[in-house]
C-alpha cells in the first residue's frame, strides 16, 4: 500500500513539473497585442492571469473529487 501511494505521489510531482514548464503561454491574439519589447511587465501580468484562470477549474474538480472520496469512505465504514 505504501509503495503505491509513493508511486502516485512521484507521478503527481512529475506531472506538476512537466506542465508547469509549459504554463508560460498566451493565445495568438494576446501574443500579437503584447509582442513589443516595452510590454514585458504587462505580458507577464497577462500570463499570470491566464495561469490563475486555468487553475480554478482544476481546484474545483479536485475539491469535488475529495468530497466524493470522503463520502465513499464514510459510507464504506458504516
Amino acid at each position: 500500500m505504501f509503495k503505491k501511494s509513493k508511486l502516485q505521489a512521484s507521478l503527481f510531482a512529475l506531472c506538476l513539473f512537466v506542465f508547469s514548464a509549459s504554463a508560460n503561454a498566451q493565445c495568438a491574439m494576446c501574443r500579437a497585442a503584447l509582442g513589443g519589447e516595452g510590454n514585458k511587465v504587462q505580458a507577464q501580468a497577462v500570463n499570470d492571469g491566464i495561469v490563475y484562470l486555468m487553475l480554478i477549474p482544476y481546484i474545483l474538480v479536485a475539491g469535488i473529487g475529495y468530497a466524493v472520496y470522503r463520502l465513499y469512505k464514510k459510507k464504506k465504514s458504516e
